[in-house]
């Protein structure tokens, strides 16, 4: 899907880091190509729960609006916020005032839903952790999430209701405040510490948590991380808003010693940059500082991977990549856009591709969801 060719040698994330060595004399490999059938990946063999996503489930109320709108509760046109008290009532005249649609989301849910969605067989290769609440909007996440063959163990508690996200749209950008409410009170002792879920966590190979969970449990977060690091997995994470940097940052840093892939957007890498006072806005620069910063898995090099809105390319440490070029009259709306990229990433990841495999599927999952309303797909992939 990319045009143009990437400048460099492809990489499998699952290869160690090697060591620089003075060249060993072998026997000449036979260099024949690669057999690949029309319309067909290779791939390795993946079973179920071999892809692990963990934070904030959030029914999506999403509706067309206006900048009076905006402006009224202090939003802008393509951003990302935790609701204040200022917000309470925007959910309630959004649904008044607007026609809205609902929509299963929260970041790393999308993420993982989009990753099973381009896998497609076998079912439930994608786990899913999170809290609800015990209402209607629950019950709508748990069946969203059966439709999607995402295999969904929520924590069910009755304190908060079902987290909602307001999905603001104009033109082509969108503007999200969410609520998280049940979403926020995910505790690790009466979830992820349980055998039962602990089991599927451990049976996972990639992992996959958005940086909005910190807001609610580092210490889960911490756990899964260092298992994946003990045990030579990939973990991987997103710096998911530009306040998760500037207002979490202590929290962030326990996290990234852990992470094997950071994604990002250009303004989240730009808020990244300034909290570490790398003293650059150059995106490329950024990304080789984030790689640089200590790791605890030295195994495995750390590779970032940075978005760049419009323009609709990604950068990471290792090279460039354009992404297809989309019309603008095409674009419904760009909700999800960023979890779709992720998830498509996540899906080729997961069976070991190169990351140039993950990066062409992560460009064609980002262009299917903006021809979409909300981060919504078609029934199967087209995607070769």
């Amino acid at each position: 899907m990319a045009s143009g060719e990437p400048r460099a040698k492809k990489l499998r994330l699952s290869e160690e880091k090697k060591q620089d060595k003075p060249a060993e004399k072998k026997t000449p490999e036979k260099k024949t190509p690669e057999k690949k059938s029309p319309g067909k990946k290779t791939s390795i063999k993946l079973g179920p729960n071999s892809l692990f996503g963990m934070g904030n489930p959030l029914l999506d109320i999403s509706a067309v609006v206006d900048k009076d709108f905006l402006e009224k509760y202090g939003l802008k046109p393509n951003d990302q916020i935790l609701a204040e008290d200022k917000h309470k009532a925007l959910f309630e005249e959004i649904v008044k005032n607007f026609q809205v649609e609902y929509h299963a989301g929260g970041a790393t849910q999308n993420s993982i839903k989009i990753a099973q969605w381009m896998i497609q067989e076998p079912h439930k290769v994608s786990t899913f952790f999170g809290c609800i609440g015990e209402d209607r909007f629950g019950e709508i996440l748990k069946q969203k999430a059966e439709e999607a063959h995402v295999d969904a163990h929520y924590y069910e508690q009755t304190e908060e209701p079902t987290g909602t996200c307001a999905a603001c749209i104009t033109g082509d950008n969108r503007s999200l405040v969410a609520n998280l409410a049940a979403a926020n009170c995910y505790k690790k002792d009466k979830h992820l510490d349980l055998e039962k879920n602990w089991s599927l966590v451990e049976k996972a190979k990639v992992y996959y948590i958005a940086g909005f969970f910190l807001t609610v449990s580092l210490e889960s977060i911490l756990k899964v991380a260092k298992h994946a690091a003990e045990n030579n997995k990939l973990f991987t994470m997103n710096l998911s808003a530009p306040f998760i940097s500037q207002f979490f940052r202590d929290a962030l840093m326990e996290v990234i010693p852990y992470v094997d892939v950071l994604f990002g957007n250009e303004t989240e890498a730009a808020m990244f940059s300034k909290e570490q006072h790398f003293e650059t806005e150059d995106i490329e620069e950024i990304a080789k500082k984030t790689q640089a910063l200590p790791k605890v898995n030295m195994k495995r090099q750390r590779v970032v991977v940075f978005t760049q809105g419009k323009d609709l390319w990604c950068l990471w440490s290792l090279f460039n990549a354009v992404l297809l070029k989309i019309d603008h009259k095409d674009i419904v709306d760009t909700i999800g856009a960023g979890d779709a990229f992720v998830g498509g990433f996540l899906s080729e990841l997961v069976q070991d591709k190169d990351l140039e495999d993950c990066v062409k599927a992560g460009h064609y999952a980002a262009n299917v969801i903006i021809r979409q309303a909300g981060c919504t797909f078609p029934d199967k992939p087209d995607f070769h």
